[in-house]
């Protein structure tokens, strides 16, 4: 299992990430993106005119990707809540291209442990896939 029953529901509470990619001159790219995340755990990007974005061409050239996802949940008691995914991704052409990501590394924070006290909370980090 790639997600915690947590992550999981956490990822598809959620409508906004940030997508890292590698330009060919070797440079990172952020972009916000809309995404969802399938039943093979596989996270898909979205958007408009996305075969013709700049992250679309640096996913073709050479597949590298980090992927994030984070919100504050409550200012009071402060509550900090991430899932940053790094791994593979294909730019999948056809009537609605996509971006599908291939998760090989997990992290988590604030997601697994709602209870906990926010300077008590621990990273939850691993490789899956």
């Amino acid at each position: 299992m790639t997600f915690t029953a947590s992550e999981l529901a956490y990822l598809r509470s959620q409508r906004l990430g940030r997508m890292a990619t590698v330009q060919p001159s070797g440079t990172l790219q952020v972009s916000p993106v809309g995404f969802r995340v399938e039943d093979d755990d596989t996270i898909v990007i979205v958007g408009y005119n996305l075969e013709t974005s700049q992250k679309f061409r640096n996913i073709r050239d050479n597949g590298k990707v980090a992927f994030v996802v984070d919100d504050v949940a409550s200012v009071t008691p402060r509550r900090v809540r991430c899932v940053e995914i790094r791994g593979t991704a294909e730019a999948v052409d056809g009537p609605t291209p996509v971006i599908r990501i291939h998760p090989r590394r997990v992290i988590s924070f604030g997601i697994d442990q709602p209870d906990t006290e926010a300077h008590d909370l621990t990273v939850s980090s691993r490789t899956v896939g």
